[in-house]
């Protein structure tokens, strides 16, 4: 994690919306146009969702795209964007060289105002998923990461995470007492309407934490179709906005007043036995 931060009273947020393509140009531009309409709402702090980039005909395509740490066109526009707008840019996901010829690591890097690189998150859980028709395995293009990552903003700590990792509470708890946690996704349309809200919602509420969740959410040229539903939500599980499908943002206010008073009225987090 980065230095000690003044830490503010209330930081406006925004998670943006895509409907990713196979082309990176295209999916620039689109995050680009996302980024700008949340610093136009006063946010500081913005994510962008998974595979903002590229979502590509095929899972191997990601590969063509990789790139070395600190170098490339994907990261050149990221440090360029927080540096332009002076925010806190969580970067969804790209695809960083793992090493390994036929895997990469889906990864989230974090910049900060004056586009210097805050954290990285390599994506630990890899979505594996058998339908009557479709069927997932990260793994096969994928190397996973092994540890938790979390950052210092404005608004107190915050913890990384990416889509599948939603499942598993326990890297989540890693992160208590966290502000904020993130949620770059690209939920598939199957699983995001069965799962994504309530899963999204018990992460905050039993964290007590704000979770701030930018998807993919549309229907995307390769065929896919994934659920959006980007949101934020409050400690005590409320929805503070959501955007159900299409190109767009979220956005809202990340409170401390209202996190002191969601511990406070419920000490769940100070009750904790395991």
């Amino acid at each position: 994690m980065q230095g000690a931060l003044q830490i503010a009273e209330r930081l406006r947020v925004a998670a943006v919306q895509m409907v990713s393509t196979p082309r990176l140009e295209d999916n620039l531009e689109q995050a680009a146009q996302g980024i700008a309409q949340a610093v136009q709402e006063d946010a500081h702090l913005v994510v962008l969702p998974e595979y903002f980039c590229l979502m590509g005909h095929a899972d191997t395509d990601k590969l063509a795209l990789r790139e070395a740490v600190g170098q490339g066109p994907i990261q050149d526009f990221l440090r360029a964007q927080a540096r332009q707008h002076g925010i806190w840019l969580v970067g969804g996901t790209l695809p960083l060289d793992s090493g390994q010829a036929d895997r990469i690591y889906n990864t989230s890097l974090v910049y900060g105002p004056d586009g210097s690189q805050l954290a990285r998150y390599d994506k630990i859980h890899l979505f594996g998923f058998s339908g009557a028709t479709e069927a997932y395995d990260e793994s096969r293009t994928i190397r996973a990461g092994s540890a938790p990552q979390s950052f210092d903003a404005p608004c107190g700590r915050v913890g990384l995470s990416i889509c599948y990792d939603l499942r598993f509470p326990e890297l989540y708890r890693a992160f208590v007492p966290a502000t904020l946690m993130v949620v770059p996704s690209a939920f598939t349309y199957t699983t995001g309407a069965a799962h994504w809200e309530v899963l999204l919602r018990a992460r905050a509420i039993e964290n007590q934490c704000y979770i701030l969740a930018a998807a993919q959410g549309g229907r995307h040229e390769n065929g896919r179709r994934t659920w959006g539903h980007s949101m934020l939500i409050d400690p005590w599980g409320v929805i503070v906005d959501c955007l159900p499908e299409g190109p767009g943002i979220v956005v809202g206010d990340i409170e401390r007043e209202r996190l002191a008073e969601v511990r406070a009225a419920l000490p769940a987090l100070q009750h904790r036995v395991l």
